[in-house]
């Protein structure tokens, strides 16, 4: 079953009097359950088509539609709605509030939900469990490693069991015995708990991991190994 679909989705900027054409009639179908690399150069458009899924940004033309939802037609307050419901991101920088505790960060996404503060932190602490730092909870994020700081991202992305996790280059930060640990992480939480993860990388270990590799080029797709 499809989670995602893009039909001809074109992505203009606009910088000055120039116009940057980022994506050029880009359709992606993306199954549910998918572990999914977009690989390609710098400037190929790999951050914008993330940004799109994720509904960070909007398309200048064509449709984005995610669970069955046409996100293209929806206004910039139910689109930061739709993201708290049903999807998690990581970023490569980790993004983490570093005045909140491990624990505060993982919680955060569940203050979009309709939950008493007691159901948000157990919810929270079963996050950090689950990626190995439980004994971490009271750390803030410069108290923890680099590796750890992006399993309390990975933990506060998968808190609220979205079904699509966006990750934009998450291992580019980290040694390469850490890249691996955290690589497997993800592939496990992606069997055990179905969440399809879309990546966009350079990483030649995220391309070995994937089940899929679609390839951008000049804001097309130049390959897709299906």
């Amino acid at each position: 079953m499809s989670l995602v679909t893009l039909e001809q989705v074109t992505k203009v900027y606009t910088i000055g009097n120039a116009q940057v054409h980022a994506l050029r009639g880009v359709s992606l179908t993306v199954d549910a359950g998918a572990f999914l690399a977009i690989v390609g150069p710098s400037g190929s458009g790999k951050t914008t088509l993330l940004n799109l899924i994720g509904c960070l940004e909007s398309a200048t033309q064509g449709a984005v539609r995610l669970d069955g939802q046409d996100v293209s037609r929806l206004s910039n307050d139910a689109l930061a709605t739709f993201r708290a419901h049903h999807l998690g991101f990581i970023f490569q920088t980790f993004n983490l509030f570093p005045v909140l505790t491990a624990l505060e960060n993982v919680e955060y996404p569940l203050y979009a939900k309709p939950l008493p503060r007691r159901e948000r932190r157990r919810l929270a602490m079963e996050a950090l469990e689950h990626v190995g730092l439980q004994d971490h909870a009271a750390h803030k994020p410069m108290e923890l490693s680099g590796g750890q700081r992006q399993r309390v991202a990975i933990a506060r992305a998968v808190v609220a069991k979205p079904k699509l996790v966006l990750a934009d280059e998450p291992t580019a930060n980290l040694d390469y015995a850490t890249g691996q640990e955290i690589l497997r992480l993800m592939r496990r939480i992606n069997e055990e708990q179905h969440t399809t993860v879309i990546f966009s990388t350079h990483d030649q270990r995220v391309m070995q991991m994937a089940s899929r590799i679609v390839g951008l080029r000049d804001g097309v797709i130049a390959e897709d190994g299906r």
